[in-house]
């Protein structure tokens, strides 16, 4: 069963200030795997998730390079920061996708996936940061890097594989320049990942 894949991110002595530079490094980290340079859309939300955001923005494609940079977003969403807020940062990037048609061998092709990237003020819902991470990553549905209910081929497991290999050189650029105290992979229900892509690849292997 599909499953939230998260990458929660702690620093050493953090303080609300140093989060716009932090913010910045993992975004830097996730265009040097592939992810796009560029931020789509920044949301700001007070107190918890269940308020209503105060600040939001999408950046559509025409929109000047610079203009929806990280360094630029993060400083526009941040201008006004309360230690209760959460600020959430859409990035994308393209994974292996397999499809597979009835009688026909698969095809894989590339399809924009979102990543978002959350910094947590030390007041938001209560402390979420302890919990979640004074940054987290949401990768979305763990199934580009699975695909537990897909027959896989020779060509499909390799594509996969390479889906994999992205997530695990982000997670480790992350670790050697980040500059932080703790890092955990981890999924909503609780489940390995790493147990689970070795079950997936014992079956098709």
């Amino acid at each position: 069963m599909a499953d939230q894949l998260y990458l929660s991110l702690w620093y050493p002595n953090f303080r609300l200030e140093a989060l716009p530079a932090a913010l910045e490094k993992v975004m830097e980290q996730f265009a040097a795997v592939g992810g796009s340079s560029r931020v789509s859309a920044a949301t700001v939300y007070p107190i918890s998730w269940n308020e209503t955001p105060v600040w939001q923005r999408v950046y559509r494609n025409e929109t000047d390079d610079e203009e929806s940079s990280p360094r630029a977003v993060i400083a526009a969403a941040m201008e006004n920061a309360h230690e209760d807020y959460a600020w959430e940062f859409e990035l994308v990037w393209e994974l292996w996708v397999p499809e597979q048609a009835p009688g026909l061998d698969t095809m894989c092709r590339h399809e924009p996936r979102a990543v978002r990237i959350v910094g947590y003020g030390p007041e938001f819902d209560e402390g979420a940061y302890e919990t979640n991470g004074h940054i987290r990553v949401d990768f979305g549905l763990d199934t580009p890097f699975l695909y537990e209910d897909m027959a896989l081929d020779e060509d499909a497991v390799v594509r996969v594989k390479e889906n994999v290999a992205r997530l695990v050189e982000f997670t480790n650029r992350i670790q050697k320049s980040g500059g932080i105290s703790t890092r955990l992979l981890w999924s909503e229900s609780g489940e390995s990942l790493a147990r689970k892509l070795i079950e997936r690849l014992q079956q098709v292997n």
